[in-house]
């Protein structure tokens, strides 16, 4: 009888201990998208509110983090911010993902052609995630966006113009438990202002987000398809409302989808 409670106590120990690497893996993860969304940094107080987790538990995986490369913390703004580490794996995986040889090009004519910063995100799982961006000539900008900036799809141009033209059966799976993904931008996103800017954007083809993320900062934005004909990216505009009022929207939404249509051609052919 020992033999076999001990047989039973050793396979338990041994069960659990995947769970138990899966979670700091997880925990890790999320930190690191966390200090990834503002390039200034974030402090420890916001990692633990933002995170859910304990602070002794947030600090000891920081300081782990911080001790491989993949963070630094900033002494002089209290501020834990991406390290040297992150860089090298992302030249190495930028290889893998040639994105910005593709992208770059339309984000320069975008930039150049209105005056606005142009903007290319990508979908990861539920949320879009911006990669790169092209500042316009026009001096007066929207810092809404920025590379690492994260979010929920069907929040913002970007991930507007994605939700858009996922199946109905994806959008109603979002719509359902709205406020559960759209988290904080839920108040500023009802579900049936969302609904309404989803349909819109079927029929342009082209997303514009009024101000609802930042008042009279706007966006507008194009899905750009994978070879299974599924919304992957999106290209996006960002400026101040008076750049993006109606009679100027038909003019930016044509160059939005010109690229777009260019973009996913390359990635089609």
């Amino acid at each position: 009888m020992e033999v076999r409670v001990e047989a039973v106590l050793v396979a338990e120990k041994t069960s659990a201990n995947p769970v138990q690497g899966a979670q700091v893996v997880g925990r890790v993860a999320l930190l690191l998208r966390l200090v990834g969304r503002k390039p200034e940094g974030t402090s420890l107080a916001g990692l633990v509110r933002e995170s859910g987790l304990t602070r002794p538990t947030v600090h000891r995986l920081l300081t782990s983090l911080a001790a491989e490369g993949l963070l630094e913390h900033d002494s002089a703004a209290g501020k834990w911010v991406l390290g040297p580490e992150i860089f090298l794996l992302g030249s190495v995986a930028a290889a893998r993902f040639p994105m910005e040889d593709i992208a770059r090009p339309s984000l320069r004519r975008l930039a150049a052609e209105t005056g606005e910063s142009a903007f290319f995100s990508i979908r990861r799982g539920n949320e879009t995630v911006c990669v790169l961006r092209e500042e316009g000539s026009f001096p007066v900008r929207s810092f809404v966006l920025h590379e690492g900036v994260r979010f929920p799809l069907g929040v913002a141009s970007a991930g507007t113009a994605i939700m858009a033209f996922l199946s109905p059966e994806e959008q109603e799976e979002l719509l359902e438990d709205w406020p559960a993904h759209a988290g904080d931008f839920a108040v500023g996103h009802p579900a049936d202002v969302v609904r309404d800017n989803l349909e819109r954007t079927r029929l342009t083809g082209y997303s514009v987000n009024p101000g609802l993320i930042l008042e009279g900062s706007w966006g507008m934005g194009a899905a750009v398809f994978d070879q299974q004909g599924r919304p992957a990216w999106a290209l996006s505009l960002t400026g101040i409302e008076p750049r993006f009022r109606p009679d100027r929207q038909e003019f930016l939404g044509k160059l939005l989808l010109e690229e777009a249509h260019r973009m996913t051609a390359k990635l089609q052919g």
